[in-house]
């Protein structure tokens, strides 16, 4: 028997003994997975109706959902600079939704764009709630019990699978009889797949052995990238003062987050 057949062997013995053999504590990762599916639609819809640039600020918010869920889920105690980080992101978040006068638009094109702009920043928000919740229940489970990273994703991406295909085939089955389940793939979405299943992996590691809440304050600083990008490459993205100022106390935040007073040294005190 070669090496990769124990291997393999071994893995199969490893699932079926900490999945089919515990039903309930597979079973709680229906929860999260359920409101992480509910979650990717959101953001497809917020996507839909937002500039990258303004979805990605605005979803920052997930880490003010995340810290009030941490506190009062697991008990965590923010400092009091972790605190002021959270309004300070507030804050920033607020003036990126500012509004501004569209020049050379109309009256219908104005109502138009404040209607899917509107329809955006509720999908964020509602994403943004899930996302705090899920996240912490999901770290909750992660730090209470003994299972491994790796088999506490399996069994989330199992019942993300389950819960996918049963909404596509509610909601796009005449589609999937006419073109199939791959209509639409070529190289950017294979690569935006990967990027996805490699990121999930990372932020299961950080949440293991860091916390949820600094996991979502490095998310963050994929700001300036996302601006960049949005203003030079997609082109469907024109900045303003108030934008600038909102994201970079978004920035500031992020930083303010991580900082920690260090205790005087001896010398310090003797002097």
């Amino acid at each position: 028997m070669s090496v990769s057949d124990y291997s393999l062997q071994e893995m199969q013995q490893l699932l079926k003994e900490q999945i089919v053999k515990k039903p309930v504590e597979t079973m709680k990762l229906a929860v999260p997975a359920g409101i992480y599916t509910l979650q990717n639609n959101l953001l497809y819809v917020a996507l839909s109706n937002l500039d990258a640039a303004t979805y990605q600020v605005t979803y920052q918010l997930k880490i003010l959902t995340t810290a009030l869920f941490s506190v009062s889920m697991l008990g965590k105690r923010l400092s009091l600079f972790q605190w002021l980080s959270l309004l300070l992101l507030m804050a920033g978040v607020t003036l990126v939704q500012w509004p501004t006068d569209s020049e050379g638009h109309t009256e219908e094109q104005k109502v138009l764009t404040a209607g899917s702009q509107f329809v955006g920043v509720m999908a964020v928000l509602m994403a943004c709630i899930s996302s705090g919740f899920a996240g912490v229940y999901f770290e909750k489970i992660l730090k209470e019990t003994k299972q491994s990273v790796w088999v506490r994703n399996i069994q989330l991406g199992l019942f993300s699978f389950v819960f996918g295909f049963v909404g596509m085939l509610v909601y796009d089955r005449h589609s999937l009889r006419q073109a199939g389940m791959f209509q639409g793939y070529n190289s950017v979405t294979c690569a935006v797949v990967v990027l996805q299943a490699v990121g999930g992996l990372v932020v299961a590691v950080v949440i293991k052995y860091a916390d949820n809440i600094l996991k979502g304050f490095a998310t963050s600083l994929s700001i300036i990238a996302s601006t960049l990008i949005s203003y030079f490459l997609l082109e469907d993205f024109h900045p303003t003062g108030v934008f600038f100022l909102g994201a970079l106390l978004v920035i500031a935040a992020t930083f303010l987050y991580g900082y920690e007073r260090k205790p005087a040294s001896i010398g310090a005190i003797k002097a």
